[in-house]
């Protein structure tokens, strides 16, 4: 007999001693499969060998280093805020991406009739099934994001969480919350309507008044000193194609450093 049909024998003879139901029989005869072709039990083996490893080097936290009792600090809402961001930056993300599936960034109109973005807008709000609750959750999804940013930025000022050596991790935060910001901004230009065209005409006149380089801020950003189509793919791209994988980078590595080194809670 073959070493593999040996071991083909020897699986068969484990799971017929082992009185399985018949769901863990299949599933572990597909485990079985996969094992064979791909060795995923040997890399599983290698990733908790490694996660184990890693996780001895962590440092501890004030409450696991002392053995407290109370852990209080971990539940205090303060201390949730930057979770409750990254919750809903991924609510916003999901309901962004299913929107996506609905809007056009077309700013074309004529006769005083609605642009072609807005009227995208009105459709889903309107004829969509769940299309109002869809947009609803983005919005307010997006506002929570920015409400919790800002707070938590508070919180870790004003309990000293950006001192050594959290420096550089607050130096991430920073340029997250300026993210989040141009997020909200570039969302808000999207419907297309009267406060986007305004909101839009501000933002041409701030470019246009940096020193120096404002005509080329407003032409990079804007595409030009006036609000046209270009603007609005520019808005469109940067909300939906730029920014997710930058500020999504930019959380993953600003979680991994408070995992590395731990809460700074008050002592």
């Amino acid at each position: 007999m073959s070493l593999e049909r040996k071991d083909d024998h020897d699986h068969k003879a484990w799971m017929e001693k082992r009185d399985l139901t018949p769901v863990e029989s299949i599933y572990l005869s597909v485990l079985v499969w996969f094992d064979k072709r791909l060795r995923i039990v040997d890399y599983l083996e290698l990733l908790e060998d490694l996660y184990y490893k890693v996780n001895m080097q962590m440092p501890k936290s004030h409450t696991e280093q002392y053995n407290l009792d109370n852990k209080f600090w971990y539940w205090y809402p303060l201390y949730a805020l930057g979770s409750f961001s990254t919750i809903a930056y991924i609510v916003a993300a999901i309901s962004g991406a299913l929107l996506g599936f609905y809007y056009a960034p077309a700013a074309a109109a004529a006769d005083g009739t609605p642009t072609v973005a807005y009227q995208q807008i009105s459709l889903i709000m309107t004829d969509l099934n769940m299309g109002f609750f869809l947009r609803s959750l983005h919005r307010w999804s997006a506002q929570v994001m920015v409400a919790a940013v800002f707070l938590h930025m508070l919180r870790v000022y004003f309990t000293g969480a950006y001192k050594e050596p959290r420096e550089l991790n607050w130096i991430i935060g920073i340029v997250l919350i300026s993210l989040t910001m141009v997020f909200g901004y570039t969302g808000y230009l999207l419907p297309w309507d009267q406060l986007a065209f305004w909101a839009g005409q501000i933002g041409v006149e701030m470019a246009l008044s940096i020193p120096l380089i404002g005509e080329w801020v407003a032409q990079l950003l804007f595409g030009g000193f006036t609000l046209t189509q270009a603007t609005l793919q520019r808005m469109y791209l940067l909300h939906v194609f730029l920014l997710p994988f930058v500020v999504t980078a930019l959380i993953a590595v600003h979680i991994g450093i408070v995992w590395m080194q731990g809460i700074a809670e008050p002592h």
